[in-house]
């Protein structure tokens, strides 16, 4: 079975591996837990960094992080170093956060030679395995990677309009319950409380054990909880489509292929006021 993450230990044993580029795609903001902090920055040797809110964001959307253009994507690629037949490793210095986001936009770009490392770089620090202060983008040559973008991969809220009533998908939000249940403020203005109508509370932290993901059986076993045996495209949502992705990893890792992100969430759904909306 395809497995989308990679360990510290097969990281720490292939970092010096031709085809690999190890990626920190760290971001400033951490939304629903607390963020980890650091005195000064820290990477893992031989990585490269990528903003993520700006080098894989279309900055002439409305939204707030909005999946890249294809060319957008292509230039980015290239700089960072990456070929074809590249091993790319992404990771962030929250544990999991923000690398299955990179991670997700990859895959729909149409390269799956991508992974994100299990843990992060406070796994890589609580294993004591070393750390430099800088990053190495000064010795990447530019790559030949060429984004092919996967319209299916992604979807906007007129798609989740027209199957609302489809029993056969299931949207699954990564925000808290509090903020699922319209209990607790949105943290943007202008954005109502609540969820999409039928969707389904998954805050993201529970799909992780400590700064890693959960095993394949307990998330496979967390899914069916939730989901019963039926077999359906789950679609999956959160405040701007960062932590979305976390859960959508998770549901790789549990077995499920049918996958698609709302790259807009709650952010754009709770801001139109056209929109039915459930608490």
């Amino acid at each position: 079975m395809y497995s989308p993450l990679v360990t510290t230990n097969w990281l720490e044993a292939n970092l010096n591996l031709e085809l690999l580029i190890l990626v920190d795609v760290s971001m400033s903001k951490v939304v629903g837990k607390k963020a980890i902090e650091y005195e000064i920055p820290l990477y893992i040797p031989n990585s490269r960094r990528l903003d993520l809110e700006t080098a894989l964001c279309d900055l002439n959307s409305s939204q707030t992080h909005a999946f890249p253009t294809q060319e957008q994507f292509t230039a980015v690629a290239q700089r960072l170093g990456i070929n074809s037949e590249s091993i790319v490793v992404f990771y962030d210095n929250q544990g999991i956060y923000s690398a299955p986001r990179a991670w997700w936009i990859f895959h729909v770009m149409g390269f799956k030679n991508v992974f994100v490392l299990d843990g992060g770089l406070p796994q890589w620090l609580l294993e004591n395995r070393r750390v430099v202060s800088n990053t190495s983008e000064s010795e990447a040559k530019v790559g030949n990677i060429i984004g092919i973008f996967d319209p299916q991969r992604i979807c906007d809220s007129n798609f989740i309009v027209e199957q609302l009533n489809n029993k056969q998908l299931t949207v699954l939000d990564a925000r808290s319950r509090d903020r699922f249940l319209g209990t607790a403020p949105e943290p943007r203005s202008g954005v109502r409380s609540g969820h999409i109508p039928n969707s389904i509370s998954l805050p993201y932290p529970e799909v992780l054990d400590g700064h890693c993901f959960k095993t394949d059986k307990q998330l496979a076993a967390l899914f069916s909880a939730l989901l019963g045996n039926k077999s359906s495209t789950l679609v999956f949502s959160c405040g701007s489509g960062i932590t979305a992705c976390i859960i959508l990893l998770s549901a790789v890792i549990a077995g499920y292929r049918d996958l698609i992100l709302y790259d807009g969430s709650w952010s754009d759904w709770g801001s139109d006021f056209t929109l039915p909306i459930a608490k």
